[in-house]
């Protein structure tokens, strides 16, 4: 069984015990740990399985500028340990994507390529015309999606070489490839897209979505950067998980754990990683 089996294997066992509600319940996400206020503008959690590895995608600055302060940081899944210097050199990155020993992060109109082993910067990839780069997902056999919200378009990287896959997708940012579909979430609509590039509507979102990650059986754990967390079921049902947009805690591009249920959070301008695991509450 390789590794993407695994894990949806691990993803539909969290989903039998933690995901489906039983009637009289409800799924709420209980904080297990945060870190200091120490992060640098953390916009992206990825949770490297293989690993055993957080990796954040630090702003350090202003949100969508070329400053040269950003970076990569590496943190242990306990969140005790943090190296806020792993990668640095980049702009405003945000997104990550994992494919083997390679990482792509979205960092303005760029996509950085990161040799995970070395720890060092291989290539930068240019796709024409981009403008805003978001977030970044990755297929099983390492083709590299990336949404790019001012343009509303999403590019395709095969080989290192991008192309335009999909426009006209007014606040498009959220991206996760499952069972070979892409899922979107465009502003409020949260879609899918087909091998046909059929355009397939399963939900909508009362905020405009972010980080997305699957939760198993067509379910997904969603973000919207203002401060809230949705789970959205198999039926397009959109139940709030958590609300800190009053404390104004973001809660930007999620990573997700399968294993133990954990969801990781970036406090984005609340300097924080925060980690929650999905319990069962009542109504």
């Amino acid at each position: 069984m390789n590794n993407t089996n695994k894990l949806f294997t691990a993803i539909a066992l969290v989903v039998s015990t933690s995901l489906q509600a039983q009637p009289d319940k409800k799924l709420k996400l209980e904080k297990i740990w945060e870190t200091d206020t120490i992060i640098r503008t953390p916009e992206s959690v990825y949770f490297d399985f293989k690993r055993s590895t957080l990796y954040v995608s630090l702003i350090d600055g202003a949100p969508w500028e070329a400053d040269g302060k950003g970076g990569i940081a590496k943190m242990s899944v306990d969140g005790t340990t943090v190296d806020q210097d792993w990668i640095k050199g980049l702009h405003c990155p945000k997104g990550i994507g994992v494919s083997g020993n390679k990482m792509y992060v979205a960092d303005l109109n760029t996509v950085v390529v990161i040799n995970i082993k070395k720890g060092t910067i291989e290539k930068r990839i240019n796709p024409e015309g981009a403008v805003n780069l978001n977030d970044v997902t990755v297929t099983p056999s390492g083709i590299v999606y990336v949404s790019d919200s001012k343009n509303a378009t999403v590019y395709k990287i095969e080989e290192d070489k991008a192309a335009l896959f999909l426009d006209s997708l007014p606040g498009v940012n959220g991206l996760s490839y499952v069972n070979n579909e892409l899922i979107i979430a465009s502003g409020k609509d949260f879609l899918k897209i087909n091998s046909r590039k059929e355009r397939i509507p399963l939900a909508a979102l009362p905020q405009g979505g972010d980080g997305i990650e699957p939760a198993g059986n067509g379910g997904f754990i969603v973000s919207s950067w203002p401060g809230y967390i949705y789970f959205v079921n198999p039926g397009g049902k959109v139940d709030l998980l958590l609300d800190t947009h009053e404390a104004k805690k973001n809660t930007a591009d999620i990573g997700f754990d399968p294993y133990t249920g954990m969801v990781y959070v970036p406090t984005f301008f609340g300097k924080t990683i925060a980690a929650y695991k999905i319990k069962q509450g009542d109504k």
